[in-house]
């Protein structure tokens, strides 16, 4: 078998998103002479970047004050804010909570603002790898000295194929995870170096995003309109983004909180059966879906954040969490995080200090983006605690009156896989049939997704125990998973026979971590895949 290669370098860095690629640049221009390391496991950059997106540019400005005569994809200013609350059939308007108003943003696609930042990053000597997965780390007397990528050419058995080739070891002074949510090394590092507090986990929701191109008629260039209430009940958290922007698209999203309780509850359905709703349904007709995609995003703020540094390494982006639920943003945070761990970073270097950047954790309680973060700590679990009227109320005190200063924090009460009801003490909900034009299946949805795995790879989505997946997961829960898989990863068949089983689809996988985050027993382990594999979001996305 062939032996791996080792390349060596001053920092590698895991994930090609904004946290990434900001660490990355900002590293260059304090230590122009370090060498740097990207890996990204899309195919491309920005193949697996997905966000409604608006984007606040405080730190983009930070990072390349010239952004704007440099050819950054920002063009749409942010102009219009709407807040609506929905019934079955009205539509309220709200008043539009400060964290939410938008002047001086931009909509725009963060694949394209990434595939930006990593021609800049190249440009200033940056290696980066795409197609490249990280599957693994270096430790050596319990520091850790980079990260191994992952075999390619493996047989559905794990054997080596015709064309194996095994992955590479990337050796650092510095590694720096910037994976996003759920990051599989990242989720590995938490437990092997204790970094998370066990009374205060982190939540999480879904995204389903849709691009729509639109007549011209139908379309505000610049307008951003939210949503709260139906399709979802007033117990569970979530609610729809659309945004105006470029030549006649719309971004549209709808987001669901995976604290929810309903195990027959489906995002991607409530996705589909939202843009039925009579204020909605005219902004896209006569329109044409042009792309689909899924991620989870990390919603438990300031009081879930881990420790951000380990042995020879820290985590940044949304790996630690870095999401202002309330302002509906996180691609500022994420890249000021990447930006305070690389200054952390240039000072160890400078200094020639041990391999652990720990003035990291200093330089974030001493910057903007804590206090940021710190001021809306209590929005996001106060809908958890009293529901959506109670979580409005709460929001409404400590924006107004208490001004983010509240001598309380808040609690998240729970994991969100810990929420689920028994399926025999659940409401089941009819969801409508697809119709093709404005609402659709997901199947059809993954396949404009672009998503593809070579069907010979061994599976990536491994069951600890597999016979929970009946025992537990459909006796109890009704196999949630066939439902809030946005993608028809998992799949009963057998049922009608009465030898129910469970069908693993990894093809379809868009590789947005629900299942590792929500199976009710924590059953299902996402590892990466084949580099390259996954979606590949196409630009505008």
């Amino acid at each position: 078998m062939a032996e791996r290669e080792t390349m060596a370098f001053d920092v590698v860095v895991v994930g090609a998103g904004p946290a990434g690629l900001a660490a990355a640049i900002r590293l260059k221009q304090l230590a122009p002479d370090s060498s740097i390391c990207v890996v990204e496991k899309g195919a491309e950059i920005g193949a697996h970047i997905l966000s409604g997106a608006v984007i606040e540019p405080r730190a983009l400005d930070e990072l390349l004050p010239d952004w704007r005569t440099q050819g950054a994809p920002l063009t749409t200013p942010a102009e219009h804010d709407r807040f609506l609350y929905l019934t079955a059939t009205r539509a309220f308007a709200l008043p539009t909570p400060p964290q939410m108003h938008n002047a001086g943003n931009f909509i725009g696609s963060l694949g394209d603002l990434c595939r930006w930042l990593g021609a800049q990053a190249e440009a200033l000597g940056v290696e980066i790898y795409p197609g490249f997965a990280a599957a693994d780390v270096i430790e050596e007397n319990g520091q850790i000295g980079g990260i191994v990528t992952g075999d390619m050419g493996r047989g559905r058995d794990g054997a080596p194929g015709p064309n194996f080739q095994p992955g590479m070891e990337l050796r650092a002074g510095y590694t720096i995870l910037a994976e996003g949510c759920r990051g599989s090394l990242t989720k590995r590092l938490l437990e092997r170096f204790a970094l998370r507090d066990p009374r205060t986990p982190q939540t999480y929701a879904l995204g389903c995003k849709e691009l729509w191109e639109v007549p011209q008629e139908n379309h505000r260039p610049g307008q951003v309109l939210h949503t709260i209430g139906w399709p979802l009940d007033a117990a569970t958290y979530g609610g729809s983004f659309l945004y105006h922007w470029g030549e006649n698209f719309i971004s549209y999203g709808f987001v669901v909180g995976l604290d929810y309780r309903n195990p027959f509850l489906s995002p991607f359905e409530e996705m589909q059966r939202f843009k039925t709703h009579p204020a909605i349904r005219d902004m896209f007709a006569g329109g044409r879906r042009v792309a689909y995609g899924a991620r989870a995003l990390s919603e438990g703020g300031w009081q879930s954040l881990p420790k951000l540094t380990f042995p020879g390494g820290c985590l940044v982006g949304d790996a630690a969490g870095f999401l202002n639920v309330p302002k509906i943003k996180g691609t500022h945070a994420a890249m000021k995080s990447g930006m305070l761990a690389a200054e952390a970073v240039a000072e160890a270097l400078a200094g020639d200090r041990a391999p652990e950047p720990a003035s990291y954790e200093a330089r974030f309680r001493a910057s903007w983006l804590s206090a940021e973060l710190h001021g809306v700590r209590n929005i996001r679990p106060g809908f958890a605690k009293f529901g959506l009227y109670g979580g409005l109320l709460n929001a409404a005190l400590d924006t107004y009156v208490l001004r983010g200063r509240a001598p309380w924090t808040l609690a998240h009460p729970h994991a969100d896989h810990e929420s689920l009801k028994d399926a025999a003490a659940a409401r089941p909900i009819a969801y409508p049939k697809a119709d093709g034009v404005l609402t659709f299946d997901r199947l059809g949805s993954v396949f404009i997704s672009n998503t593809n795995h070579e069907e010979d790879q061994p599976g990536h989505l491994h069951l600890r125990e597999p016979a929970r997946a009946i025992a537990v997961n459909w006796d109890r829960y009704g196999s949630p998973e066939t439902r809030y898989c946005p993608a028809g990863v998992y799949e009963i068949v057998g049922a009608e026979s009465g030898r129910p089983s469970l069908q693993i689809n990894a093809q379809n996988c868009v590789h947005c971590k629900t299942c590792d985050i929500k199976d009710p027993t924590q059953n299902i382990d996402w590892v990466p895949p084949e580099g390259g594999g996954g979606p590949v979001y196409p630009s505008g996305m």
